[in-house]
């Protein structure tokens, strides 16, 4: 026996991430991932209210935004990049 479905929502669901899983692919402290986050050197993803509980839902496109932030101005172990010299 087939079920039909009215709507067909498999290819629609994209997938998300947490703070915490974006963190560790990008290669950063959660905490350091949060600080990018109120200083607004990365832009926030979309928040989600869920069971009272306000939450971040994180796409492959912001996680690249966050690599991509990382990559440009971020050295591990020694921070900021120095600025050019006069």
């Amino acid at each position: 026996m087939t079920v039909q479905v009215k709507y067909d929502t498999t290819a629609i669901a994209m997938k998300s991430y947490s703070t915490a899983k974006v963190a560790a692919e990008v290669g950063v402290s959660k905490l350091t991932l949060i600080r990018w986050l109120m200083a607004g050197k990365v832009k926030e993803p979309r928040r989600v209210n869920q069971g009272g509980v306000e939450i971040r839902l994180w796409t492959n496109r912001d996680v690249e935004r966050v690599r991509k932030y990382k990559q440009e101005n971020y050295r591990k172990g020694r921070g900021r990049k120095a600025k050019p010299k006069r």
